[in-house]
């Protein structure tokens, strides 16, 4: 029987190439998002003559996670991509408070929960690998995406916290894939599209996908997909808060984006 991989975010961007990858590798596929379009990306995905099991399903409950893992039906989770997550973009004291508290609930409660009754398993049998979809922007303080880039920050100190407590369980590992701005539906529906980092070229989500994949291979704790990212970052520990926040504004502030050229 083949090896069982659960990749949540699966519809489109990062996490829809992480299950190409997977499949082609051979790994039985459970695939969950939170819309309906996880049935095309499933169809998608069985051409390489796996099991693709889909979900459309809430990932920012834990009703909606038990679901996910129900769905398993007792098969060994051998590989994890914790990769579900969603934006929120302008102003914080401009948003819905359903809006902000979505996407606490999905980055952080839906993903420590996943992490926590997967990990609990791979653990007791000392074996699995867990990708976590983190962010360079957890290094950033994110004027007009605040509430996402703190997500992101907890999730990248969470994954180094929780690798640091089970490293005596040498046959599981995980590693934490972070990416830049990635040409993904994020943009859109994070409401980002008026603004320069909206606007402006983005990493190719297979690129980053197949990084990701490469050093969860390898078993590395963390991979920084992109050379100008992985500068990024560097400056990000060095550079003060204040600038960093001022760097983000002109980024993603509404109505940033350059106006169109005349030609």
């Amino acid at each position: 029987m083949n090896q069982l991989a659960i990749i949540t975010g699966a519809s489109t961007g990062i996490g829809f190439e992480l299950a190409h990858i997977a499949a082609k590798e051979g790994y039985d596929l459970l695939v969950a998002a939170d819309e309906p379009l996880i049935e095309a990306s499933a169809a998608d995905l069985r051409r390489h003559g796996v099991t693709v099991r889909s979900m459309e399903v809430d990932l920012s409950t834990l009703d909606g996670v038990d679901q996910l893992l129900a769905a398993a039906e007792g098969r060994p989770i051998d590989l994890l991509c914790a990769n579900a997550g969603t934006g929120t973009g302008h102003a914080f004291l401009e948003q819905d408070i359903a809006l902000w508290r979505r996407s606490i609930d999905t980055n952080i409660t839906g993903t420590v929960y996943l992490l926590q009754q997967v990990l609990r398993s791979m653990v007791a049998r000392d074996a699995g690998r867990v990708l976590i979809t983190g962010s360079i922007a957890g290094f950033i303080p994110g004027s007009f995406n605040a509430v996402y880039n703190s997500t992101k920050s907890f999730i990248n100190n969470f994954a180094d916290a929780i690798r640091d407590e089970i490293k005596d369980a040498k046959g599981v590992t995980i590693t934490t894939l972070m990416p830049g701005a990635t040409d993904t539906e994020f943009f859109a529906r994070a409401d980002m599209l008026d603004t320069d980092v909206g606007t402006r070229e983005k990493a190719d989500p297979a690129k980053v996908a197949q990084d990701g994949w490469e050093a969860l291979m390898a078993g590395h704790a963390h991979i920084v997909s992109g050379w100008k990212n992985r500068l990024q970052a560097a400056a990000a520990h060095v550079v003060p808060a204040a600038i960093l926040a001022a760097q983000h504004r002109d980024m993603a502030e509404p109505g940033s984006a350059d106006p169109p050229q005349e030609k």
